[in-house]
Protein backbone atom coordinates (compact mmCIF):
# COMPACT_ATOMS: atom_id res chain seq x y z
CA UNK A 1 0.00 0.00 0.00
CA UNK A 2 2.78 2.20 1.14
CA UNK A 3 4.59 2.18 -2.17
CA UNK A 4 1.77 2.51 -4.56
CA UNK A 5 2.35 -0.72 -6.53
CA UNK A 6 -0.85 -2.65 -5.68
CA UNK A 7 -2.30 -2.42 -9.17
CA UNK A 8 1.81 -3.77 -10.55
CA UNK A 9 1.33 -6.87 -7.77
CA UNK A 10 -1.44 -7.99 -9.16
CA UNK A 11 -1.10 -7.86 -12.66
CA UNK A 12 1.75 -10.16 -12.23
CA UNK A 13 -0.58 -12.11 -10.24
CA UNK A 14 -2.85 -12.38 -13.41
CA UNK A 15 0.05 -13.14 -16.26
CA UNK A 16 0.83 -15.90 -13.95
CA UNK A 17 -2.53 -17.38 -14.67
CA UNK A 18 -3.80 -17.22 -11.46
CA UNK A 19 -7.71 -16.57 -10.75
CA UNK A 20 -8.50 -13.83 -8.36
CA UNK A 21 -11.25 -15.34 -6.41
CA UNK A 22 -11.17 -13.34 -3.32
CA UNK A 23 -10.25 -9.63 -3.16
CA UNK A 24 -10.44 -7.46 0.20
CA UNK A 25 -8.59 -4.84 2.11
CA UNK A 26 -7.84 -5.39 5.47
CA UNK A 27 -6.61 -3.56 8.79
CA UNK A 28 -5.26 -6.28 10.40
CA UNK A 29 -5.72 -6.31 14.24
CA UNK A 30 -2.80 -7.17 16.69
CA UNK A 31 -4.78 -10.89 17.52
CA UNK A 32 -4.99 -11.45 13.82
CA UNK A 33 -1.06 -10.40 13.40
CA UNK A 34 -0.25 -12.90 16.41
CA UNK A 35 -2.14 -15.73 15.27
CA UNK A 36 -1.30 -15.26 11.56
CA UNK A 37 2.48 -14.86 12.79
CA UNK A 38 2.17 -17.59 15.85
CA UNK A 39 5.06 -19.19 14.36
CA UNK A 40 7.90 -16.06 14.41
CA UNK A 41 6.34 -14.95 17.17
CA UNK A 42 9.42 -15.77 19.32
CA UNK A 43 11.82 -14.77 17.35
CA UNK A 44 13.41 -10.67 18.13
CA UNK A 45 12.43 -9.17 14.83
CA UNK A 46 8.93 -9.85 15.62
CA UNK A 47 7.99 -6.39 17.42
CA UNK A 48 9.05 -5.32 13.82
CA UNK A 49 6.66 -7.62 11.63
CA UNK A 50 3.76 -6.64 13.96
CA UNK A 51 4.27 -2.74 13.50
CA UNK A 52 5.17 -3.09 9.86
CA UNK A 53 2.06 -5.35 9.31
CA UNK A 54 -0.53 -3.18 11.00
CA UNK A 55 0.61 0.50 10.07
CA UNK A 56 -1.28 0.13 7.27
CA UNK A 57 -4.27 -1.76 5.69
CA UNK A 58 -3.40 -4.47 3.31
CA UNK A 59 -4.67 -6.12 0.64
CA UNK A 60 -5.99 -9.89 1.28
CA UNK A 61 -6.52 -12.06 -1.77
CA UNK A 62 -7.50 -15.83 -2.47
CA UNK A 63 -5.88 -16.58 -5.82
CA UNK A 64 -6.41 -20.66 -7.60
CA UNK A 65 -4.70 -22.32 -10.70
CA UNK A 66 -3.29 -25.40 -11.29
CA UNK A 67 -0.07 -25.96 -9.51
CA UNK A 68 -0.57 -22.67 -7.89
CA UNK A 69 1.29 -23.51 -4.45
CA UNK A 70 4.42 -24.14 -6.47
CA UNK A 71 3.96 -21.26 -9.13
CA UNK A 72 3.52 -18.85 -6.53
CA UNK A 73 6.53 -19.40 -4.83
CA UNK A 74 8.42 -19.18 -8.01
CA UNK A 75 6.81 -15.75 -8.77
CA UNK A 76 7.69 -14.31 -5.35
CA UNK A 77 11.05 -15.99 -4.61
CA UNK A 78 12.61 -16.92 -1.37
CA UNK A 79 11.17 -14.93 1.42
CA UNK A 80 14.48 -12.94 1.84
CA UNK A 81 13.87 -10.32 -0.63
CA UNK A 82 17.80 -9.73 -1.25
CA UNK A 83 18.21 -12.99 -2.08
CA UNK A 84 15.48 -13.36 -4.42
CA UNK A 85 15.89 -14.24 -7.94
CA UNK A 86 16.22 -11.18 -10.60
CA UNK A 87 12.68 -10.63 -11.70
CA UNK A 88 10.82 -12.33 -8.72
CA UNK A 89 8.01 -9.79 -6.91
CA UNK A 90 10.03 -9.80 -3.90
CA UNK A 91 13.43 -8.74 -5.80
CA UNK A 92 11.94 -6.63 -7.39
CA UNK A 93 9.25 -4.90 -4.68
CA UNK A 94 11.16 -6.02 -1.70
CA UNK A 95 12.81 -4.10 0.60
CA UNK A 96 15.34 -3.30 3.86
CA UNK A 97 14.87 -0.52 5.92
CA UNK A 98 17.70 1.22 7.63
CA UNK A 99 17.59 0.02 11.19
CA UNK A 100 15.65 -3.16 10.22
CA UNK A 101 16.73 -6.23 11.35
CA UNK A 102 14.50 -8.10 8.61
CA UNK A 103 13.57 -7.35 4.92
CA UNK A 104 9.92 -5.66 3.74
CA UNK A 105 7.74 -7.71 1.22
CA UNK A 106 5.16 -6.91 -0.31
CA UNK A 107 3.47 -10.33 -0.22
CA UNK A 108 2.67 -13.05 1.64
CA UNK A 109 1.72 -16.49 -0.03
CA UNK A 110 0.86 -19.77 1.69
CA UNK A 111 3.55 -22.47 1.44
CA UNK A 112 0.99 -25.46 1.58
CA UNK A 113 -2.81 -26.15 0.76
CA UNK A 114 -3.52 -26.95 4.28
CA UNK A 115 -1.68 -23.58 5.29
CA UNK A 116 -3.75 -21.66 2.48
CA UNK A 117 -7.21 -23.70 3.89
CA UNK A 118 -6.31 -21.92 7.24
CA UNK A 119 -5.28 -18.51 5.71
CA UNK A 120 -8.20 -18.29 4.00
CA UNK A 121 -10.69 -19.18 7.27
CA UNK A 122 -8.79 -16.49 8.68
CA UNK A 123 -9.03 -13.58 6.92
CA UNK A 124 -11.99 -14.47 4.60
CA UNK A 125 -15.87 -15.16 5.03
CA UNK A 126 -17.41 -17.83 3.02
CA UNK A 127 -19.29 -15.27 1.13
CA UNK A 128 -16.48 -13.55 0.00
CA UNK A 129 -15.05 -16.31 -2.05
CA UNK A 130 -16.46 -16.29 -5.87
CA UNK A 131 -16.41 -19.37 -8.06
CA UNK A 132 -16.57 -18.24 -11.58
Amino acid sequence: MQKKICGKVLARFEDAGFKIIGCKMIKLDLDTLREHYAHIAEFPFYPEVEKFMSSTPVIGMVLEGEGIIEKMRENLGVTDCLEAAPGTIRAEFGSKEEGDSKMRNVVHASDSEEAAAEEIERFFKEEEIFAY
